[in-house]
């Protein structure tokens, strides 16, 4: 009885934890794909987080959204990621590994995602490589929105593959990008976050 016991506890602490990642990978990428409506941003002002490294970041993330209006979001994510012919930065894989878009990493992920059961919603124009997407896609092999939840070897070899190899060069130039205010800070949430997943499936 008590190996059971301990048995369910471990298991519980496993899925809790699974859920955190998932709904981190969730927040970024929400906020990756779209600039905040006022009614996220104030749910976001209203964050607080622990003593961690990522907790520190994102508390700093929430105060400095109290401080922030949609309109002035929507123009910084504007200036960021769109631009008049392109924004600031460039949020693709195949980009950041190749200088390219449309490169081999972008056939890479297809491939995998079809493995996968992964299929790109037909009102989303962006290649699968963006890093929004890229973060959906972690999270529902978290929590299974592909069929059931995707091993831990499974999770990492995605990670490994799509998402380890640019996604931390990605945040550090969103922390450094002229443009950035609130996606500054945002950008040292991703950055932290691709730390911990990255170091916690070295040891996997």
């Amino acid at each position: 009885m008590a190996v059971d016991e301990a048995t369910r506890e471990m298991s519980d602490t496993l899925a809790q934890e699974d859920a955190l990642r998932a709904q981190m990978y969730r927040f970024l990428a929400r906020l990756l794909a779209a600039p905040p409506d006022a009614s996220l941003l104030e749910n976001i002002s209203k964050m607080s987080g622990d003593d961690t490294d990522l907790g520190r970041s994102m508390q700093s993330f929430g105060k400095l959204a109290a401080r922030c209006d949609a309109a002035q979001i929507d123009q910084e994510y504007q200036d960021l990621f769109i631009g008049v012919g392109r924004g600031e930065l460039l949020p693709y894989g195949s980009y950041y590994l190749t200088g390219f878009l449309h490169e081999k990493p972008l056939s890479k992920l297809r491939n995998d995602m079809a493995r996968l059961g992964i299929q790109r919603s037909a009102d989303v124009k962006e290649p699968e490589d963006h890093i929004a997407a890229l973060m959906d896609m972690m999270a529902g092999l978290i929590t299974g929105d592909f069929g059931e939840p995707a091993t831990l070897a499974e999770q990492k070899k995605f990670f490994e593959a799509h998402i380890s190899s640019w996604a931390g060069h990605f945040f550090a130039d969103l922390e450094g990008a002229k443009s950035s205010v609130l996606y500054a800070a945002l950008g040292t949430i991703g950055r932290t976050f691709i730390e911990i997943e990255t170091t916690a499936f070295s040891m996997s």
